[in-house]
């Protein structure tokens, strides 16, 4: 009799210690953090304007992060965050996970204009800049006026002409350190300066355009990283 409740007490002590390793491993789990979904709401000069998960937060260059997304740089045109130490430059109603990968396949909308033009914003050199994109273009082109407005040196490019409607012009080819659009970057990037002030808007030619893949429908363009 004595060694049957013995045997009923060394069961009891089993179970309970099976049960105690049970919940101290359940605890014991790491907690995994959902990724944020960040929207650009609104851009300005030092400051951005974000939902992030859900919430409305307005964002300053130079000031506390907020859920870890820290604003780097913002302007009218676009704002560049950084989220555990990977920056990502956005765009007004851009949206990304605080868990988003680096540039590689990323996918670019541009909307057809009135005129049947796709204008898109972006940067060369780090500098804002707004795009034509332009399938019909060799390179990226820009007149000299913007050229010096964005700080390319024309100095050591090598002096060519260029043909257009109203003859030929004088032009620089140079090579651009970056030129992105949304997450898409393009290292080294062959452009022309032409001098004067054609073209008025900065043509997103070949140069850029061969490192993307180009899907167009309905007055929407799609530009998709193949890097």
């Amino acid at each position: 009799m004595k060694s049957f409740k013995v045997s009923r007490l060394l069961n009891g002590c089993r179970l309970f210690v099976a049960k105690l390793i049970f919940w101290i491993l359940l605890f014991a789990q790491p907690v995994v953090a959902q990724p944020l979904e960040i929207e650009v709401l609104g851009l300005f000069s030092g400051a951005a304007l974000m939902r992030i998960d859900g919430k409305e937060k307005l964002l300053k260059v130079g000031g506390p992060a907020y859920h870890g997304i820290q604003l780097v740089n913002a302007d009218s045109r676009q704002a560049v965050v950084e989220i555990d130490g990977k920056r990502s430059t956005m765009l007004l109603s851009d949206q990304i996970s605080s868990d988003f990968a680096e540039p590689g396949n990323s996918t670019v909308s541009v909307q057809m204009n009135k005129m049947g033009q796709y204008i898109t914003t972006g940067s060369i050199n780090g500098h804002p800049v707004r795009f034509l994109v332009d399938t019909g273009a060799n390179i990226v082109a820009m007149n000299s006026t913007t050229a010096r407005s964005i700080g390319v040196d024309i100095t050591d490019g090598r002096k060519m002409s260029a043909a257009t409607a109203g003859g030929q012009i004088r032009s620089t080819q140079v090579f651009l350190d970056a030129v992105q659009v949304g997450g898409i970057v393009v290292n080294n990037v062959q452009a022309a300066v032409l001098e004067g002030e054609f073209p008025q808007e900065i043509l997103l030619g070949m140069s850029f355009l061969r490192n993307v893949k180009i899907e167009e429908n309905a007055g929407l363009m799609m530009l998709t990283s193949q890097l």
